[in-house]
């Protein structure tokens, strides 16, 4: 890459690694908190959790950094709304860090309305059909303009199943708009009164080489940390972790590494030992709106009639105030009703599962004891109860 990062926006301290694998413990300071890994972000799209107050984020499953979509609050409430409110930590009231992506996969998933060309891509509204031109440099500026206090750069994210020349066609695309993020990140300030970080994305597919030429390429920027993208996204699992390995084996140690959209709770204790740091998706959220839940024992459909007289709490383990206070016959009862309530406890539960997973697993690097915990964890995280 022809120009490095030269604005700083958060520090990581590398406290432990696994004796038995690459699972890492760290500790990354942001100018709203600090964030212990390996952890898990809530993903709030729109500027909100689903279903998920920010008190409960705070106070009752200990979030300690969400994610913001670039795409969806470009459109909704838009930039000049945030710019007046002082950021979005001020305008949905979260005041622990944030991180937002770059609208890089709504590239990927809107391919329909969609056009990508060197300058930029062109893309139409999915809530109006107005059409809207995002280039990298606008992408810098929306991302100023909302302050999360991590920013991604603008990418490319090809599908998993996206033959060679597509995938580095796209790869291509990707770095030069790398190039001009760094260059406007450079050139601009944070509009609020605390500094930003910008992550580049590691892209090239399911490829070997162009994974290995996409890491080697972003790790000359001197970031302050790096990002895994395009994985998830129809290949295989067992490609996924070995692409994730691949990125690895070339990734600077002393920075973060997040590994965008994934996934299950085994999909992270796999990434975890292979040396990933930070992780999001709407998995947790999307399947509790939908009556799973997941738990250490197994996963739950709460519309199974098994439930209907089961007085038991939700999940006798506590991940949280609502494995307590409501039964599984009442979330079962909420969920055939089709109650909000059944929305938000079950929201609630499974970030709650995924934070507890996360700092389980902390606390299994920092005792040498990650890789035996997570073998005798895997088969009861995937049961059906």
């Amino acid at each position: 890459m022809s120009q490095p990062i030269t604005k700083r926006g958060i520090t990581f301290e590398l406290q432990h690694t696994d004796a038995s694998s690459h699972a890492r413990a760290g500790r990354i300071t942001t100018a709203h908190g600090i964030i212990e890994t390996p952890i898990f972000m809530p993903v709030g799209t729109l500027g909100s959790v689903k279903a998920v107050h920010t008190r409960e984020l705070v106070n009752d499953i200990g979030a300690q950094i969400i994610l913001g979509n670039t795409y969806h609050l470009y459109l909704r409430p838009g930039t000049e709304v945030l710019r007046r409110a002082g950021g979005l930590h001020r305008f949905n009231g979260f005041e622990r860090p944030m991180l937002t992506d770059s609208g890089g996969f709504q590239v990927f998933s809107l391919a329909g309305i969609r056009k990508l060309r060197e300058e930029g891509c062109e893309f139409r509204s999915h809530i109006d059909g107005s059409k809207h031109f995002f280039t990298p440099e606008g992408v810098m500026d929306i991302e100023r303009a909302i302050g999360a206090d991590i920013m991604m750069a603008f990418d490319e994210c090809p599908p998993g199943t996206a033959d060679y020349a597509y995938a580095k066609k796209s790869l291509q695309l990707t770095m030069g708009w790398l190039e001009r993020c760094v260059r406007q990140f450079n050139a601009t300030e944070p509009l609020y009164d605390y500094p930003q970080a910008l992550f580049p994305i590691v892209q090239g597919c399911v490829y070997k080489d162009l994974r290995t030429e996409s890491a080697q390429r972003v790790s000359e920027l001197g970031a302050d940390g790096y990002a895994i993208g395009g994985l998830a996204v129809g290949e295989p699992a067992e490609v996924m972790y070995e692409m994730i390995e691949t990125v690895n084996d070339i990734l600077p140690t002393d920075r973060p590494r997040y590994l965008m959209g994934v996934g299950t709770p085994v999909n992270l204790l796999e990434a975890i030992e292979r040396g990933v740091d930070m992780f999001d998706c709407v998995m947790p959220t999307r399947n509790g709106r939908n009556a799973m839940l997941f738990t250490a024992h197994g996963i739950l459909n709460m519309r199974n009639a098994k439930w209907a007289n089961d007085f038991s709490p939700v999940d006798e383990d506590n991940y949280c105030y609502a494995d307590t206070a409501y039964t599984r016959a009442y979330l079962h009862h909420l969920f055939k009703a089709k109650e909000l309530l059944a929305l938000q406890i079950a929201s609630l539960h499974n970030l709650a599962f995924y934070l507890w997973l996360v700092r389980e697993a902390r606390k299994h690097i920092l005792n040498d004891t990650y890789t035996a915990w997570k073998r005798a964890l895997l088969p009861e995280l995937t049961k059906r109860l």
